[in-house]
């Protein structure tokens, strides 16, 4: 849910933050309604929340906030301010969350206050002590879980009330799609800006207050942005230690799993910790393979780098490493705790990994969204934006949610993958999987049109559009057979057949067995592989 799918912008958060002033600033800017929470419920009940407190006592007052969340979260397009503590109580947290985008206000226990003080409401019903100070300090430890379940923080100390309405309102952008598994449930947000919010994320994800959480990533990536997820991690309490692996395929080993061990052990990482994978599908892939073996199991969380990362490798749970006979040999299932996805770090992408991910997009479009093929296909050198990116990601979500572990359905998500992990090893990894994939979605479409199952214009469809975008359409100079043989080792593979995701239409994919090794090699033969004598 995010503002544009008409969605609530609730502000919560400690009294003194700033939830109302902010609120109003907000709704202005976006043109939208406003309510405060406790003016709504003074106004309902005909007088002040601390005569509502001393008349009808504490629980009255909090059944009042439950039935106004709930009315609340029925509506769309508002902007919410909360009392302090209506989102503690977590059927209102739920309900809240699931209207829009919940945003918790904090600053330091001084900071509140000298702002009440100011304001001259220390008289409110829940700091009646003989010593405010330390009566906020107990409340707000009292909270602290609680706010630390949403995502969203922004700390208000030092700022405007306008500059804090501006971070809100880019925060409200933020799309949140949920993916539901066998083992519960998860969220994956996307939206500009999020790599300054990973710790709250991921407290929000059930990381402890203190917890260790290993950011592995590599030497391209972490010069770019560790510094700053780093930051991220300590502001929301968390204790971050560094763990470097080299990126490219040829690294994604057993080797690189057992030095990540090393790491883990090194910085003191236990079960109640978190491998936080910061770069694209080979980090990801290794550092959820290290999560999910290291001591049976430890939490894991997805903070993807590359485009291909962003609409693929995060999502789905699958975890792995290579084997010289073949990709993805030696892996599990691993769900991730929460994936964020920061469409502003593709300005670091170099072009070329930015066109391999846009196979995947495309691709997810050829499976289940015409619309976003038609898109991209239209318009080359379009601005990726989240927008897409979620789009990308609803195919692949509804695919997973049917067949987590990859028993029937969820094969369809290997469209291109048969001819292309076989390309890929051939070249020895040199030609990047993207561009592999994209080649065999082109000869998965030709094999199509061989046996009678999609008109012959389809590959040119798709070549079209992967030509659009400068990425290659015709196989590398390898021997047929070679090619035929360097598919012998697919893991998709049931027995001696070999398994084919074939389009039928765009938006429409079936998989099978039936492609006679003939039909292969002829195609492969006229893309570009040598023939057979």
């Amino acid at each position: 849910m995010s503002l544009g799918d008409s969605g609530n912008l609730i502000l919560t958060g400690f009294m003194g933050t700033g939830k109302t002033a902010v609120g109003r600033a907000a709704a202005l800017q976006l043109g939208r309604p406003f309510v405060d929470m406790d003016a709504e419920i003074e106004a309902r009940a005909g007088k002040p929340i601390p005569r509502i407190f001393a008349e009808e006592g504490e629980a009255a007052f909090r059944s009042m906030e439950s039935n106004l969340c709930r009315e609340l979260s029925a509506q769309q397009s508002v902007v919410v301010a909360t009392g302090g503590g209506a989102l503690v109580d977590p059927d209102n947290r739920a309900l809240m969350m699931q209207s829009g985008t919940v945003v918790c206000l904090k600053c330091g226990p001084d900071e509140i206050l000298r702002r009440l003080d100011e304001e001259g409401v220390l008289d409110r019903p829940l700091l009646q002590a003989a010593d405010a100070s330390a009566e906020i300090e107990r409340l707000l430890e009292a909270r602290r879980q609680a706010y630390a379940a949403i995502p969203w923080q922004v700390d208000t100390t030092g700022l405007s009330v306008d500059e804090v309405a501006a971070r809100v309102i880019e925060m409200a952008e933020t799309i949140t799609l949920s993916v539901r598994h066998p083992g519960g449930e998860y969220q994956i947000h996307i939206g500009n800006g999020l790599l300054a919010h990973v710790g709250g994320a991921l407290r929000a994800g059930g990381a402890p207050q203190g917890g260790r959480v290993a950011v592995v990533s590599n030497p391209v990536v972490a010069p770019l942005y560790g510094a700053q997820v780093e930051v991220a991690l300590l502001t929301a309490g968390l204790q971050p230690f560094s763990c470097s692996i080299q990126d490219g395929e040829e690294h994604k080993t057993l080797a690189t799993v057992a030095t990540l061990y090393d790491h883990f052990l090194a910085g003191g990482l236990d079960r109640g910790g978190t491998v936080l994978s910061l770069g694209g599908g080979v980090t990801g892939d290794v550092a959820g393979f290290a999560a999910a073996s290291y001591m049976r199991g430890i939490r894991f969380a997805q903070v993807p780098t590359t485009l291909l990362a962003m609409v693929d490798a995060s999502l789905g749970g699958k975890t792995g490493v290579d084997l010289p006979q073949g990709k993805n040999l030696v892996g599990a299932f691993k769900q991730p705790a929460v994936v964020l996805v920061d469409p502003r770090v593709l300005v670091t992408l170099p072009a070329e990994e930015l066109r391999c991910g846009l196979v995947e997009t495309i691709k997810h479009g050829v499976i289940g969204d015409a619309g976003l093929f038609d898109e991209l296909r239209k318009n080359p050198g379009l601005e990726i934006t989240g927008q897409q990116i979620a789009r990308a990601l609803r195919v692949k979500i509804e695919i997973v949610e049917e067949d987590p572990f990859e028993g029937g359905r969820r094969a369809v998500l290997n469209l291109g993958h048969t001819v292309g992990h076989a390309l890929e090893k051939l070249s020895k990894f040199t030609l990047r999987h993207g561009e592999a994939v994209g080649i065999g979605m082109v000869a998965a479409a030709r094999m199509a049109a061989e046996l009678d199952r999609a008109d012959p214009s389809l590959a040119g469809r798709i070549e079209a559009a992967l030509v659009a975008w400068e990425l290659p359409v015709e196989s590398p100079p390898f021997r047929v057979d070679a090619v035929w043989n360097a598919m012998a080792h697919d893991k998709k593979r049931r027995g001696n057949a070999l398994r084919w995701v074939l389009p039928t239409t765009i938006g429409q994919v079936e998989i099978t067995e039936e492609v006679p090794r003939d039909v292969v090699e002829s195609v492969m033969c006229d893309m570009g592989a040598r023939c057979s004598p």
